[in-house]
């Protein structure tokens, strides 16, 4: 998302490497860099630092939700399938 369609506020919204494509075939072959060493840096921290508030963000969510988790896993050992109605009764308890 940041290098192909420029979705990072501290990059802005550019797209970085251009790809080649076969287009009779469908299909990338490959990417031609534009940008510079201290750009592809920027590109990779850009990158890591979205990784990194996903997974602060994951991990404080599954830990909020815990017991919903925990319950779900001991209805799903039990019954092995919940629809909707089952799910329903689990949410609405915890």
């Amino acid at each position: 998302m940041v290098k192909e369609w420029g979705m990072s506020e501290r990059l802005g919204p550019v797209a970085f490497g251009r790809k080649q494509q076969m287009v009779f075939l469908g299909r990338d072959i490959g990417e031609q860099k534009d940008y510079s060493e201290h750009v592809g840096e920027l590109i990779d921290s850009e990158i890591r630092r979205l990784i990194d508030e996903a997974y602060t963000r994951a991990t404080a969510l599954l830990i909020e939700h815990r017991g919903l988790l925990d319950a779900l896993a001991r209805e799903l050992i039990r019954k092995e399938s919940l629809d909707g109605p089952a799910l329903e009764m689990i949410f609405q308890a915890a």
